[in-house]
């Protein structure tokens, strides 16, 4: 049995994680952490009935005294790096969703991953289907190498744009090889109408409005045609496949693995729940 901590325990997805985390047959849920339920017992974020474990506050007591394989982070950009640190520190996995972090953030987890020989794996968005929306759009790009991106989140959503649509344009870049798009000098009457500018003039849109969940469009652009690859997260469901297949693969890490996609297209990985 892996035995796992969440954190971020009160949090929407939190609670869904730790529905999945309780019923897996392989995973242990052994405790639950989040500043704003101290003391409630997981059961009731569960919706179960109580199961004798509360919520805890501070992360490294609890670290300490639980003693997981893997913690599982689903927080904020503010806690995010400061959560994953301690983990390491404590010799524990982290399994992290939570998105927002800066390039040199995640090169410092990478590098005491590596130092620590401790298993960790970072990835922007935990569902299959958005994965493999991903891994289409870097085989469209080659010939398609005008491409925009638009990604549509519920307007609780801090950060922008998401990481999913950071990484998919990073994944782009890396496959269409150097390409300067855009042709034409525009002029925006409003100010970022066109958009964030990626590498190589790859635009990002950012939408948020209520009713939506995770969603995101990449649109390419040839010669009398257009290719639309689109995913949709319609419920929170829809990572929890994912997010076990890291549970279950980081225990086998000695370092940082960033990208659901590593997981899958290289290692071999049963991506159901």
């Amino acid at each position: 049995m892996i035995k796992v901590v969440v954190s971020g325990a009160a949090g929407k997805m939190g609670r869904e994680i730790m529905r999945a985390v309780w019923k897996a047959g392989d995973t242990e849920l052994v405790g639950g952490v989040d500043p704003f339920a101290e003391g409630i017992d997981v059961g009731i974020l569960m919706e179960t009935g109580e199961v004798g474990i509360a919520v805890r506050s501070g992360l490294k007591r609890a670290l300490d005294e639980l003693k997981p394989d893997v913690l599982i982070d689903f927080t904020t950009p503010e806690s995010v790096y400061k959560n994953v640190c301690t983990a390491l520190e404590c010799g524990v996995r982290p399994v992290v969703g939570t998105t927002g972090m800066t390039a040199s953030q995640l090169e410092d987890i990478k590098e005491t991953a590596s130092d620590r020989g401790i298993g960790c794996i970072v990835a922007p968005n935990f569902a299959i289907g958005a994965v493999l929306m991903m891994k289409f759009a870097s085989e469209a790009c080659k010939y398609f190498p005008h491409v925009e991106i638009i990604e549509l989140h519920h307007d609780r959503k801090i950060d922008a744009p998401s990481g999913t649509a950071i990484k998919t344009a990073e994944i782009i870049t890396q496959s269409r090889g150097r390409f300067r798009q855009g042709k034409a000098p525009e002029i925006e009457k409003l100010a970022g109408v066109r958009g964030g500018k990626f590498d190589d003039g790859i635009r990002i849109h950012s939408v948020r409005l209520p009713g939506m969940m995770a969603h995101q469009e990449v649109i390419f652009g040839g010669l009398g045609q257009i290719l639309t690859i689109r995913h949709d997260s319609i419920s929170r469901e829809s990572f929890v496949p994912g997010v076990l297949l890291a549970v279950r693969r980081v225990i086998n890490l000695d370092k940082m693995v960033y990208g659901l996609e590593n997981i899958i297209f290289n290692g071999n990985g049963n991506a159901g729940g």
